[in-house]
């Protein structure tokens, strides 16, 4: 069974993984958006990622657990 990526369209060329967890949906506020980063959950482009600064691009495929978001930027 494949798993949906779902797309999450912002307008700018860049955007911060914290900001991005919450904007896609994959986590509930700031602070949970902190403690899935610093949990070891989140991978971007299937590296887990433990910056919860780290920028993220046109393309980058985030996931948390079996969820999984592509970002699309507005170019």
């Amino acid at each position: 069974m494949t798993m949906r990526i779902r797309e999450v369209e912002i307008s700018d060329d860049m955007i911060r993984l914290g900001q991005f967890l919450k904007l896609a949906g994959l986590a509930d506020n700031g602070a949970h958006a902190r403690d899935l980063v610093e949990s070891e959950e989140v991978t971007v482009n299937g590296r887990l990622e433990t910056r919860r600064g780290a920028q993220l691009h046109d393309g980058d495929v985030i996931a948390v657990g079996e969820e999984k978001a592509r970002l699309v930027t507005g170019r």
